[in-house]
């Protein structure tokens, strides 16, 4: 038997998926964050290992999110500052193995742009947050699979979160910087 359900529906000019549970796709996910280094430059990096609910209610503005990262995931290519980011003097991974989000509600939205509030917590600390998030598009893929896409962004203070390890520079300024960007790619595919 063939589903006939729509994928699809109309939300203020917006075609949106349609209500229901997706998971985050793992083929098609970016779970990256970028810092200052040196005062210069920047050092990028991913999450490898992440997943996330997304709960699609029939009122869109309802919506909500609950993602989990694994915090030993964390690479930025280069082995020793990995293990330095997972070790006690950053995300201490084996005494805090996930980092998490939950949604707390829609803030606003205008057109495909929404901005999305919720709790992030690291080690254990818990702090506020808001993604700008872009609803990319909804359909079906080659597969029969409903999916749709996304990017969000957020910038953190990683101070506030506890990790407040640094070296000050002989010309001033510190090594690693206070701000974090965090970007977010991703597929999401209807359960």
């Amino acid at each position: 038997m063939t589903d006939t359900s729509p994928v699809t529906r109309q939300f203020e000019g917006l075609t949106i998926p349609a209500p229901g549970t997706y998971e985050l796709d793992q083929a098609h996910k970016v779970v990256g964050f970028s810092a200052r280094h040196m005062m210069v430059s920047k050092v990028r990096g991913v999450f490898e290992e992440a997943s996330a609910t997304i709960t699609v209610a029939e009122d869109p503005l309802q919506s909500s999110v609950v993602a989990t990262i694994q915090a030993a995931s964390i690479t930025t290519g280069q082995k020793d500052r990995d293990n330095h980011l997972r070790s006690g003097d950053f995300l201490e991974a084996e005494k805090y193995p996930t980092l998490e989000f939950r949604s707390t509600g829609v803030k606003s939205h205008s057109g495909s742009e929404f901005v999305l509030a919720g709790d992030l917590t690291i080690k254990d600390v818990t702090r506020p947050v808001e993604l700008k998030v872009e609803f990319e598009g909804v359909g079906r893929s080659p597969y029969g699979f409903e999916i749709f896409g996304f990017s969000a962004s957020t910038e953190i203070d990683r101070e506030e979160f506890g990790l407040t390890w640094n070296v000050a520079l002989e010309t001033g300024g510190v090594m690693v910087g206070k701000k974090i960007k965090i970007e977010l790619e991703g597929e999401a595919i209807r359960q």
